[in-house]
Order: structure tokens, then C-alpha cells, then sequence
């Protein structure tokens, strides 16, 4: 049971893992399109499988375990409705009684990009102070890698969404990119995981150029 202590090593650990394994399980209840919400789920056990594994070797404060699992609780939820159909407009009208104000323009689902932009803001804290070259200490040279991460992993999952597009059927393919016509749907998604990254220099600005000092986490 080694394997599962990382994950309650403390209280608020215990909580966040709960919650996203309810969320998880939600996801699958009922499935509305099985199919695709697997290929899209394929990579949430991959981001599974690498959190078990930063785990074990750089050992997560709650915080920075709670941002990476709220991005995949967010990726879960958008996977079973195929990002495209996220029915987020009905959600907020049913908590509040009014209609969310459509700022971006157009009828296309914005679920999508609210999840890359929390790739980049879920992600950046712990993957600063892995590249820190300190267990606990974040620099601001560990912060620019880790926006650097964020870009250079955006671009290649874009990539993959290529691969995706020339490889599967046209409809397959919508079903996974969900580019809702958009031409300029790639470039949107990696400015917005870039920008969610960078709101964390706010807090690194005045972290020593390389690690020693502690930054609370």
C-alpha cells in the first residue's frame, strides 16, 4: 500500500484525492458518448500515472497536489461531455437564475478553453519548485522553466491533436479536438495555458534567482 500513502499523506491530501475520485466516478456515470470520453480519459490516466510518480520521488505539498487534481477533475468533467458540449451556460442559469453574459461573442462552447488555461495556473506551482533544485524552495529560475514546460508541452499536445485529426475520422476527430471551426483554436489554447502560468510570477517576483530561500507553498 506504499503506492497510495503519498496521496494521504495529510488531511487536505486525503480530501483533494476523495474529491477526484468522486469526480471521476460522476464522470462515468451513465456515459453519454463511451467511446470518445475513454480517448479523451486516456489521458487522464497518464497524468495519473506521472503524478504517482512525482509523488514518490519530489513529495507534494496539499496545495500542489489539490491544483493538479483540480485540473483533472476540470479535464474529467469536460471529457464526458466532449469538451464541446459542456453544458456550463444551463449550470450557472440553474445556481443563480440568470443567463451568463456571452463576452467572448458567437455560439462556441468556451468550456475548453477555461481547462487550458488551468493547465497552465493547476501545474505551475509544483512544477516551480520541482525544477527549484530544492525539495521545498521555489526560484524564480524554477519558475521560468516551469512556464517554459507549460508552453513546450502545450505545443506538443497541439501536435497530438494534429496526429488526432489526419489519423481518426472526421467525426472522431471533432469528438476529441472539439475546434468547433475555429482555425485559430491551437493558438488560443496555448496562449491561455501560457497566461494561467504566468499569473504565478506575481507571487515568484521577489523568489531569489536560484534556490534558498522557502517559499510557503
Amino acid at each position: 500500500m506504499s503506492i497510495l500513502r503519498p496521496w494521504f499523506a495529510s488531511r487536505w491530501h486525503a480530501v483533494w484525492s476523495s474529491l477526484f475520485l468522486l469526480v471521476l466516478l460522476a464522470s462515468w456515470w451513465q456515459p453519454i458518448w463511451p467511446y470518445e470520453q475513454a480517448l479523451h480519459n486516456s489521458l487522464t490516466l497518464v497524468g495519473l500515472l506521472w503524478l504517482t510518480w512525482l509523488q514518490r520521488r519530489y513529495p507534494l505539498s496539499a496545495t500542489e497536489l489539490g491544483g493538479i487534481l483540480l485540473f483533472l477533475m476540470l479535464h474529467s468533467v469536460a471529457a464526458r461531455w466532449l469538451y464541446s458540449n459542456v453544458p456550463y451556460l444551463q449550470w450557472w442559469q440553474m445556481l443563480t437564475g440568470s443567463t451568463l453574459p456571452d463576452m467572448l461573442g458567437g455560439q462556441r462552447n468556451h468550456f475548453d478553453r477555461l481547462v487550458h488555461f488551468m493547465y497552465g495556473a493547476c501545474l505551475t506551482p509544483a512544477l516551480s519548485r520541482v525544477l527549484s533544485a530544492g525539495r521545498q524552495r521555489v526560484s524564480r529560475q524554477g519558475f521560468w522553466r516551469a512556464v517554459q514546460l507549460i508552453v513546450v508541452s502545450s505545443v506538443a499536445y497541439e501536435w497530438f491533436e494534429w496526429l488526432i485529426a489526419i489519423s481518426l475520422s472526421p467525426h472522431d476527430a471533432e469528438a476529441y479536438n472539439g475546434q468547433q471551426g475555429d482555425m485559430w483554436d491551437a493558438h488560443k489554447d496555448m496562449l491561455l495555458a501560457t497566461l494561467g502560468s504566468l499569473l504565478w510570477g506575481l507571487r515568484y517576483a521577489r523568489a531569489p534567482r536560484e534556490s534558498g530561500a522557502v517559499i510557503p507553498s
